[in-house]
């Protein structure tokens, strides 16, 4: 299952993944290709087997701030303006509570019996602390930790951070004289690593424990980061340790969410990145991650692989699953089966990790063959492996019209990233004039023997 994890149509960003007896489940807003807006007014869930990453299942909308052709809202305190962002969802007896942010409104608790939910409204959040630190009881971006004496926390923020206990009897109301202040800082201080903008409080707090350690998961003022701190208590002090995860490392980059778990021994970051040229149609993604003995996570790094651990570069890959997009390049939906590679301008990298060539040749006849969008323009696509600037297996023409392109590449085996450079190759004042331009569009690709 490559990057994203889910149907290329689904848009999940903020995703907050949650095991819950043999599934994973992953909870977050929904984003719509071609918006001005973050999210709409729906929540929804997806999950799979644990033991069967490939099978991911919609469960629908599963909470709404605005009735629709066939739920009514939930709350009934909302309207136009009230979209949901980022939720989460947490089990205390048996029962499984979504923690819900609301935008220019008060936020709630839902509850259901089971976690896929529907979401049934338990309360709007109860609590005596300050509206300012709370912005008006929207508690922007929750994040819940039921801890293992079952206390309950909520973390909170937006460009401060803020935590609470919640009173585990009823779990919406905040407990008085609970409330911590910037948790993790939002101005430099010499205390505990945060003397840099990189590891500063920006939004998106999700908390886990892992042992005796609390880590705090967050997007720190270089939002396309999902950085992490830790403590040995969930009320802190946090000591930050690094980050996990950047979007924008040679992709087009824009804020982040999520958060980490462990499936089948195997620890993950789930997060999103940005398609159709805009920070608005974000598509979540998910990487393999490692915690070492010290507690620290290597950052991973981005690829096209989701749960895998290669992919076939003899099937069909979808242009859009690239994890390396430069020169201006980004992926863009056409229509629910369409998504390409669009702005594919003199000098763009595409680029997509990794794929297992496999070690057995019989066949010294080794090829290329891409779907492509004309666009008017003539160029020329190189096809390289392990890095942009890599060793060359071959190189192709591409003409003005749709076409399907192929030729001959160098036999290769074993497991490899594969990037495709870009030449347009025009001189004088033609090279202005096609400056910035798109050349064309790619569909899809493969390799055969």
């Amino acid at each position: 299952m490559a990057n994203p994890y889910l149907p290329n149509w689904e848009y999940i960003p903020d995703g907050e993944p949650r095991v819950f007896g043999s599934r994973i489940y992953v909870y977050g807003s929904h984003d719509r290709s071609g918006s001005d807006k973050f999210c709409d007014y729906v929540l929804k869930c997806w999950s799979a087997p644990l033991d069967d990453l490939e099978n991911w299942v919609c469960h629908g909308d599963i909470f709404h701030t605005r009735a629709d052709y066939d739920h009514p809202a939930d709350t009934d305190w909302t309207g136009e303006n009230n979209e949901l962002f980022a939720p989460d969802v947490v089990e205390k007896d048996g029962k499984y509570y979504l923690y819900a942010y609301i935008v220019n409104a008060k936020g709630c608790v839902a509850v259901s019996e089971r976690p896929e939910g529907p979401f049934t409204l338990l309360s709007q959040y109860q609590y005596t602390i300050s509206d300012e630190i709370c912005c008006n009881g929207w508690f922007i971006d929750p994040g819940v930790l039921v801890d293992e004496d079952g206390q309950v926390y909520i973390y909170c923020g937006f460009e401060r951070s803020f935590m609470a206990q919640i009173n585990p009897e009823n779990m919406y109301e905040v407990l008085d004289n609970t409330c911590i202040e910037h948790f993790i800082p939002c101005k430099p201080s010499s205390q505990n690593g945060f003397d840099k903008e990189e590891s500063l409080f920006y939004e998106a707090a999700s908390p886990r424990r892992i042992g005796d350690t609390y880590y705090m998961i967050y997007s720190p003022k270089r939002g396309s980061r999902l950085a992490y701190a830790t403590s040995d208590k969930p009320t802190g002090p946090f000591v930050y340790r690094g980050y996990i995860v950047d979007n924008g490392i040679d992709y087009p980059g824009g804020n982040n969410h999520g958060s980490i778990v462990c499936i089948n021994n195997q620890w993950y970051i789930f997060y999103h990145r940005m398609t159709n040229g805009t920070i608005m149609s974000r598509r979540g993604c998910v990487e393999k991650i490692n915690i070492l003995p010290d507690g620290t996570i290597p950052p991973a790094e981005m690829t096209s692989l989701g749960f895998s651990d290669a992919l076939s570069p003899y099937k069909e890959i979808p242009a859009d699953i690239a994890c390396v997009l430069k020169g201006g390049a980004f992926v863009t939906e056409k229509n629910r089966f369409e998504r390409v590679v669009t702005h594919i301008t003199d000098g763009a990298v595409i680029g997509y990790k990794y794929f297992d060539f496999g070690e057995d040749f019989s066949s010294k006849t080794f090829g290329f063959a891409a779907r492509i969008g004309g666009c008017g323009c003539n160029c020329t696509l190189h096809i390289l492996i392990d890095k942009e600037d890599g060793t060359e297996i071959g190189c192709c023409p591409i003409g003005h019209d749709d076409a399907l392109i192929e030729t001959r590449v160098h036999i290769i085996t074993g497991r490899h990233a594969v990037f495709f450079k870009i030449t347009a190759g025009y001189t004088g004042w033609t090279a202005d004039y096609f400056k910035g331009r798109c050349l064309f569009e790619l569909k899809s690709f493969l390799f055969f023997k």
